[in-house]
């Protein structure tokens, strides 16, 4: 069964917009984890599927979780990095992507038993994974998550891959005309700064009595409005100088 076209354009049109964001966002001095959260979020609308994430390689073979489009898919995938399996970490091995596989068979639950077992705890029934390569080198992966047993479209697994390329973009795009970093370095500067994010991200959950979800969306929403990077904001919430100014919009949720 096809798509009706105006279904098709609008989609087409999603797609077109979501690649001009993520081109304007490497554009100038950039935040790679504010990057690679832009790009999980655009992988949900444009993809249409549940949740996405990003692991990366540290350089010594181990994955480290950078980003994801939600707080489930962030503590699925901090779980995968401590059980050392799953998806990702396959795919960010071998360097080659993971076709769309169902949690619930036997097949998966042998080949990822901790995995298979909490994705579908949290919902999720498929896994894509597709790698983020820079020549013979794999810099880590893009994970799809799906709650649908309707396979994925063709079409959006390639997709996936132009959007896990763009990720690899994103992590080795120079910082400035003079600062020539290496692909390692590039990588150990993502991963500090996404434990800043989470520091920050989780003191102004405590601080707000809200959940981290909504004190990471509270922490964006503030950096687009006020044009700063998501680091140094993080960083400023952790020492005090911008944390006053971080209110939230309303009155206080009743818990």
């Amino acid at each position: 069964m096809t798509d009706h076209p105006l279904a098709e354009s609008a989609r087409e049109e999603g797609v077109t917009a979501a690649f001009s964001e993520l081109a304007e966002a490497l554009v100038g001095d950039y935040d790679v984890i504010h990057y690679l959260h832009t790009l999980t979020d655009l992988c949900v609308q444009v993809l249409e599927v549940s949740a996405a994430g990003v692991l990366l390689s540290d350089g010594n073979g181990h994955s480290v979780e950078a980003a994801a489009s939600d707080e489930r898919t962030y503590a699925l995938e901090l779980a995968s990095v401590e059980w050392d399996e799953g998806p990702c970490r396959d795919c960010t091995r071998d360097g080659t992507a993971i076709a769309e596989t169902y949690l619930d068979t036997a097949e998966a639950r042998a080949r990822w038993p901790h995995f298979a077992e909490r994705a579908l705890a949290v919902g999720f029934t498929s896994v894509v994974a597709a790698p983020l390569r820079l020549g013979d080198r794999t810099l880590g992966a893009l994970n799809l998550f799906r709650e649908e047993n309707v396979p994925l479209p063709p079409g959006r697994l390639r997709l996936s891959q132009a959007l896990a390329d763009n990720a690899t973009l994103g992590i080795i795009q120079q910082r400035t005309v003079h600062e020539q970093l290496t692909v390692n370095a590039q990588l150990q500067r993502t991963l500090d700064s996404r434990a800043l994010i989470e520091q920050a991200k989780g003191f102004l959950a405590h601080r707000h009595d809200i959940s981290p979800d909504a004190a990471f969306v509270l922490l964006r929403r503030y950096a687009h409005r006020h044009r700063t990077r998501l680091t140094d904001l993080a960083r400023s919430v952790l020492d005090g100088t911008a944390s006053a100014e971080l209110r939230l919009p309303g009155p206080r949720p009743a818990r």
